[in-house]
């Protein structure tokens, strides 16, 4: 089911088709083929909510779910674009990356109906890393600059509560900000903040 209102497209999956691993008709609207470019695939970023319906009733949190865990990691090897188009205002993104992630903790708290789930920051750190490679290709496609990438990154490390201490790109046109020993400020040719060693540009600044 597909729903659009304030600025927002919701995507709600039926159970039936959960279970089948069907998101072909998601897939005939937003493929690749099927979005726009420039300013029209900008106004998408941070657009989109998934849903699921029919498992109201379950009193599982829906990432402990084995058939929802299956689909969601189907749907994300189709479709590798959620850094870029997720709502970040929602917990949408962060129950559907614990799908995909290998091993996932439930623990219950003292005084709380719902268990607290946890998982092992190096998977979601590696899963973050490979999705922002798709996530920059949206962005090239949609025609968004330095300045936009490095916000939508800062972003989405806020949203999943990691660490973000790289320093914006500078205006072009203009010298990069020298810090108090006289070095050049993390820039996209600085050490990626993820922790991988590489350069931010050819790491999660990739594009």
């Amino acid at each position: 089911m597909l729903a659009m209102g304030s600025d927002l497209i919701y995507y709600q999956f039926s159970r039936d088709k959960l279970v089948r691993g069907d998101f072909s008709h998601f897939l005939g609207l937003y493929a690749p083929d099927k979005l726009p470019e420039g300013r029209r695939l900008r106004q998408m970023m941070n657009s989109f909510v998934f849903g699921i319906e029919g498992w109201d009733a379950d009193r599982r949190e829906i990432h402990m779910i084995p058939e929802v865990r299956r689909f969601y990691a189907a749907f994300h090897e189709a479709w590798p674009y959620w850094l870029y188009f997720c709502n970040l205002d929602v917990d949408t993104l962060r129950a559907m990356t614990m799908c995909c992630l290998p091993s996932i903790t439930a623990l219950q708290v003292d005084g709380r109906t719902q268990v607290a789930v946890t998982c092992d920051p190096l998977d979601l750190i590696q899963f973050i890393k490979r999705d922002f490679l798709p996530m920059n290709l949206m962005c090239e496609r949609a025609e968004i600059s330095e300045r936009g990438i490095y916000d939508r990154t800062k972003a989405v490390f806020e949203y999943f509560n990691l660490p973000f201490d790289a320093e914006p790109p500078a205006p072009v046109g203009s010298m990069a900000p020298q810090s108090a020993r006289g070095t050049t400020r993390i820039g996209r040719n600085d050490p990626c903040p993820c922790g991988s060693g590489k350069k931010y540009k050819k790491c999660c600044g990739a594009g």
